[in-house]
């Protein structure tokens, strides 16, 4: 069961459960799951009822309680959230997610310089994901560069030890002790202050659509989040 912490959203749900369809029963037992995200991972991208899910979704939902959020200022003290590709975020708002990292926020960061997730929207329509991550200097205060691919297309790559499947990944490079690079620079594992938090230089490797016999990308993504519940 998705919860929303907006309004707008919540709203449109409890309308889409008229339809006689039964939710799902709340699984209290398991963590909770803050997610943020551009990507169609709850909603396609007509926003409509016949669109919604995603495998993605359903793995996140099959170990945790998912919780989507419009901004971070809405995340409670020590939270776990995975920011897939996220829009580009007032600085009032980068402020509020480095203060909660610091006070023990556990981050996974989906953050892909050139996105390869297809598309209908035309470029430039607002309901269409950033195609390169919004950098506003946030990545660059926790001590990290994210340069572009040097070359495109699908590639397959490790994310601790587990083998992806990937689209013009970026690459990561530490600037500060307090992070240290893996996996060929597609991730950077990072101490900030209280917290803890886990870039990966891309978000297509969410997309399964590329080969959907291959569940290894999920598999991966789940791993990186447990690596933040110790």
């Amino acid at each position: 069961m998705i919860r929303f912490k907006s309004a707008a959203i919540a709203a449109l749900l409890l309308a889409s459960c008229r339809d006689g369809t039964p939710a799902r029963a709340p699984q209290e037992a398991k963590p909770q799951l803050f997610l943020l995200t551009s990507l169609p991972l709850i909603w396609g991208e007509e926003f409509g009822l016949a669109s919604q899910g995603s495998a993605a979704l359903d793995a996140l939902q099959d170990q945790y309680r998912v919780t989507a959020i419009d901004l971070p200022g809405q995340l409670p003290k020590g939270a776990l959230l995975l920011a897939a590709q996220p829009r580009a975020l007032p600085a009032s708002e980068l402020v509020e997610m480095d203060d909660w990292v610091r006070a023990g926020g556990r981050l996974v960061l989906l953050a892909d310089p050139m996105l390869e997730w297809p598309s209908e929207l035309p470029l430039g329509d607002p309901r269409r994901p950033p195609l390169a991550f919004a950098d506003t200097g946030l990545l660059g205060h926790w001590g990290l560069r994210l340069d572009k691919p040097v070359q495109r297309g699908a590639a397959t790559a490790s994310l601790g030890g587990q083998r992806v499947l990937v689209a013009s990944p970026g690459t990561l490079v530490a600037k500060d002790p307090g992070c240290t690079i893996s996996d060929g620079g597609l991730a950077a594992r990072c101490r900030i202050g209280s917290g803890r938090a886990i870039v990966i230089a891309d978000a297509d490797f969410l997309n399964l659509g590329s080969d959907p016999q291959d569940d290894g990308n999920l598999a991966a993504l789940l791993s990186e989040l447990r690596l933040l519940s110790r």
